[in-house]
């Protein structure tokens, strides 16, 4: 088996793993989305019958979980390595869908970027061998989410025109090795680095966000001697409508105009209608489009080459509390239809 290329921080998969299955799931904001017929699961009731909320978004994750499976045609047990994530504290909604799938599981906290990053470590572990069918899963929940890192939603605190709404919704992928297998493949990942503007506005992460954004964008481009032309669609997750134009402002500076940028905050929801302020957020967000409208247009052929980006605040509820800026990552994984690479045997 070809092992990956490194060139900079990104690595360039000689044999492409692919995205063999993948699922999503969402609530009642996302099923008055303009993506809605897009999704394989939606619920009215976010709550799940939970007297927690807590409780309810892993709920969430397992039936995303159980859905991603199904259409691998694979059971629990076949599962060799999980990589999850989410926005508690301690990850504690993956942890509880991982104590009921009974995998082998590396916990993750990217903050927003943990579907990217989930997605690029699955990638790396199924080109190198070391997995046959690697997990990678997230969700984010809008109420755990406000008590958490911002109010309790009793509390009735007015949002600014620049907060997001964080998206009640979950995506999953199953990731296997190429070389000959059906699925999307994944051509190369650019692992991001840590970046921070002094950023100190809690209700303003696609400011601070951004910045991590043009980093990884920058180094990816540069590594894989491509430019934003190159691909039918380059989407960011989740920046929303402040961050977004943001970072089309530098991205001209770095003279790299991004024409054809989508951010997923501002497709999970219609922006001037739902009373989502500058748009989605949550690591569900990107999550839930990738599985929805990305991968689906990959695989028939609708876009050939796709750059899917996200972005995380990597603050805590304490952190910001105390004074300090919010750093930002961003993570890249460049994907591509089925035909568009050539199928090769495994060694």
């Amino acid at each position: 088996m070809a092992m990956p290329v490194r060139s900079g921080d990104t690595l360039i998969f000689s044999t492409p793993p692919v995205v063999r299955a993948w699922a999503c799931a969402g609530g009642k904001k996302e099923a008055e989305g303009p993506l809605a017929v897009e999704f394989d699961l939606l619920f009215s009731d976010t709550s799940f019958g939970c007297g927690k909320w807590e409780k309810a978004e892993s709920l969430l994750q397992q039936k995303c979980v159980a859905r991603c499976l199904t259409k691998a045609g694979l059971d629990p047990d076949q599962v060799d390595l999980a990589f999850g994530g989410d926005l508690q504290a301690q990850c504690t909604a993956s942890n509880y869908t991982m104590r009921w799938l009974g995998a082998p599981y590396a916990g993750l906290y990217g903050a927003c970027s943990t579907m990217a990053e989930g997605l690029a470590l699955a990638a790396c572990f199924a080109a190198a061998g070391f997995a046959r069918q690697a997990l990678a899963f997230t969700s984010s929940h809008f109420c755990a989410a406000e008590r958490q890192f911002r109010t309790p939603l009793d509390y009735g605190g007015k949002r600014t025109t620049t907060a997001q709404w964080t998206a009640t919704a979950a995506g999953a992928c199953i990731l296997s090795p190429g070389g000959g297998q059906a699925g999307v493949p994944v051509t190369s990942v650019t692992f991001g680095r840590v970046q921070d503007y002094e950023v100190h506005d809690i209700n303003n992460m696609g400011a601070a966000m951004m910045p991590a954004a043009v980093s990884t964008l920058c180094h990816h481009f540069a590594d894989t001697a491509t430019r934003p032309a190159d691909y039918d669609a380059i989407f960011t997750g989740d920046l929303g409508r402040v961050g977004s134009g943001l970072l089309h402002d530098q991205m001209r500076r770095e003279g790299l105009p991004l024409e054809n940028h989508l951010d997923c905050g501002c497709l999970l929801y219609d922006v001037d209608t739902q009373q989502v302020q500058a748009g989605g957020s949550g690591a569900g967000c990107s999550a839930a489009v990738l599985c929805a409208h990305v991968l689906p247009r990959l695989m028939d052929g609708r876009w050939r080459r796709v750059l899917f980006l996200s972005t995380g605040a990597l603050m805590s509820q304490t952190t910001y509390l105390q004074g300090e800026s919010i750093p930002g990552i961003a993570h890249a994984v460049e994907l591509a239809a089925p035909d568009t690479v050539p199928a090769k045997k495994e060694a």
